[in-house]
């Protein structure tokens, strides 16, 4: 294929998830307005926050579900919360996988493009592996949540409250109907909170990772490799990604413990493995979960400073979590690091990182601080001098990565910061890179092309 037809194609695939995501978000608007999914009247632009929260699987409402809905629209919610977690190029290939319908060379393409992978060999077989692992892992969250779930409120309603906080967790959307505290009543429960977490790291961690580990594995069965061999032959962003978010949880875990270890508003009325608990819990959460254990107005404002960094960093690409990625993250650590040495090329497990990787890293960074910004003014400018500007800020990198956490503001915010935040929603969901290139337009290759003089400017 010539480079202009994937120069298209690429910018095709990015309108494809743009007006994707956007007709969802609107339909699951109206659906979520109609009387027959209310228990009371609810206005069309909180129907349409619920509706983009779902979509864009943040978290953030500004009602609660448990009350304003009936089972038919806490399943529309539900099933909105999936398509947003698996995304909509996955669900339209599992459509046309159920008719049967032969994936052509283009729509494979569009595949490729959306899931960043080298080849187009395989395709279909990964999208059919990510639908079949999702449904094995909710499938297997929804009977131990349902465990715990049926003593509190009885079968049917324990496995139906099973299932949906299943699909929440792994799609990292944070979304209950459990009432208006979240997980709180559960937050030393150990059952409730181990299986929270674990569905949340493995719908955080990214499918290409899940099967890198899950082939490994299978070779280390057959003893085609030995099994000490299991991380090193691994790809390198597979190492990246676990290695970036096993540090960061246990970063998280301590420095959430230490700084509110002696907070009575969160965790300082517990004991020293409940706090640790519930600890891990908050850094777990916030890689874009949105689940809470305990008020997060309460926590000092040096620990919503950390979380705003752990909800910012996010989880990894090709999951179901927001944020500005662990891997982008870590390549610019990496070439930091490599400054500093004198270096010249990014180098990881002796493999050297394609620079193009980087620029793209520190573009969605900048991109994503930006927007962040932006939405933050334009919500403090919006709103009255009485609400806290450090609250705002929580608010809002909640809402740009997606993750859902909230210090009590949401539902007390006015229209115009209600629109702000759905806006920094969906742009987190689809990804501020996607948004700049949808509106740059098709790439000018003559312009690509031409090389112009080199001249160096002063530094620092």
């Amino acid at each position: 294929m010539k480079k202009t037809g994937k120069q298209n194609i690429r910018w095709n695939t990015m309108k494809i998830l743009a007006v994707g995501f956007l007709s969802v978000i609107f339909l699951g608007a109206v659906l979520l307005w109609l009387p027959v999914s209310n228990e009371k009247s609810i206005s069309f632009l909180d129907a349409l926050f619920t509706s983009t929260s779902s979509v864009c699987v943040t978290g953030l409402v500004t009602i609660v579900p448990k009350y304003q809905f009936t089972i038919t629209g806490k399943v529309i919610l539900l099933i909105l919360i999936q398509i947003g977690g698996l995304g909509v190029i996955a669900c339209i290939t599992a459509f046309f996988m159920l008719l049967k319908r032969k994936i052509t060379v283009k729509e494979r393409v569009v595949i490729q493009e959306a899931y960043n992978m080298d080849s187009l060999g395989g395709l279909v077989g990964l999208v059919r592996k990510i639908l079949i692992g999702t449904v094995v892992v909710e499938g297997i969250g929804a009977v131990f949540y349902a465990i715990q779930f049926i003593r509190d409120y009885g079968v049917a309603k324990g496995i139906w409250y099973g299932i949906f906080h299943s699909i929440s967790a792994f799609c990292n959307a944070g979304i209950d109907i459990l009432g208006d505290d979240s997980l709180a009543r559960y937050a030393t429960d150990p059952l409730i909170n181990i299986i929270t977490m674990l569905l949340i790291i493995l719908g955080g961690i990214g499918f290409t990772v899940w099967y890198d580990v899950i082939d490994n594995g299978k070779k280390i069965w057959h003893r085609e490799i030995p099994g000490k061999c299991w991380f090193t032959r691994l790809k390198l962003h597979s190492k990246i990604a676990i290695i970036t978010t096993g540090f960061l949880l246990i970063a998280g875990t301590v420095l959430n413990f230490a700084l509110e270890y002696h907070n009575p508003a969160t965790i300082g009325h517990l004991n020293t493995g409940q706090k640790l608990m519930v600890s891990a819990f908050q850094a777990v959460t916030t890689r874009t979960a949105g689940f809470s254990t305990f008020q997060q107005s309460g926590m000092y404002e040096e620990t919503g400073f950390l979380n705003i960094i752990l909800m910012f960093i996010g989880g990894s690409p090709g999951g179901t979590a927001g944020g500005l990625k662990t891997t982008t993250f870590a390549l610019l650590f990496l070439a930091f690091h490599t400054m500093l040495r004198g270096g010249h090329d990014i180098e990881c497990f002796r493999r050297k990182v394609d620079e193009k990787n980087f620029h793209v890293a520190f573009v969605t960074i900048m991109l994503a601080l930006a927007i962040y910004i932006t939405g933050t003014t334009f919500v403090a400018v919006i709103e009255p001098d009485t609400i806290s500007f450090q609250r705002i800020m929580y608010e809002t990198a909640s809402a740009m990565a997606t993750v859902g956490l909230s210090q009590d503001l949401t539902t007390h915010l006015r229209t115009g910061s209600k629109t702000v935040l759905m806006i920094m929603m969906y742009i987190g969901r689809v990804g501020p890179m996607t948004i700049a290139l949808l509106f740059a337009g098709k790439v000018n290759l003559k312009e690509k092309m031409r090389t112009l003089p080199t001249e160096k400017i002063m530094i620092g």
